[in-house]
């Protein structure tokens, strides 16, 4: 895990939580989402970065089990230790309360309401700020660009 980001704890005053049958989900505004990727950011990028290392090393290892007939010990070792590298970072942000929903392209949802509905704000790695949404059941394919509902409450 990276230096000082067990240490960054998420916004909970920003942020709204679930009232049903004393749930702990939490809800992101635009805004509280938003302030959250100065780690979200930082986490994804490792964990992009750490999920191409781990397909690398699994490639690797594959072509020499099926060349030599036999594992290699030391491949193994540096696919399990990426490995648990990944699932803390993925616990990580969990920990923030978001969800990781593609480490190759470093997609990210934040649970939100709006309009009274559970949706998903949504953001990429290569997107400066949270700047989509969609419905839960849509998924990416649904995104549309944040409006003023977030804001307003309407």
């Amino acid at each position: 895990m990276r230096e000082g980001a067990g240490n960054m704890k998420p916004d909970n005053a920003a942020a709204q939580f679930d009232a049903d049958a004393g749930s702990t989900r939490r809800f992101f505004t635009v805004e509280s989402a938003n302030r959250s990727l100065v780690l979200v950011r930082k986490v994804v990028a490792d964990i992009v970065a750490g999920y191409a290392e781990l397909m690398e090393l699994r490639r690797r290892h594959e072509r020499a089990v099926t060349a030599q007939g036999e594992s290699l010990a030391g491949e193994r070792e540096k696919i399990e230790r990426t490995a648990e590298r990944l699932r803390l970072l993925h616990e990580e942000l969990g920990d923030v309360g978001c969800e990781l929903k593609d480490a190759v392209i470093g997609l990210v949802d934040f649970p939100a309401l709006r309009q009274g509905r559970r949706v998903s704000l949504c953001w990429k790695l290569d997107e400066p700020s949270v700047a989509h949404w969609h419905e839960e059941s849509s998924g990416y394919a649904g995104r549309q660009p944040i409006d003023e509902a977030f804001d307003t409450g309407r």
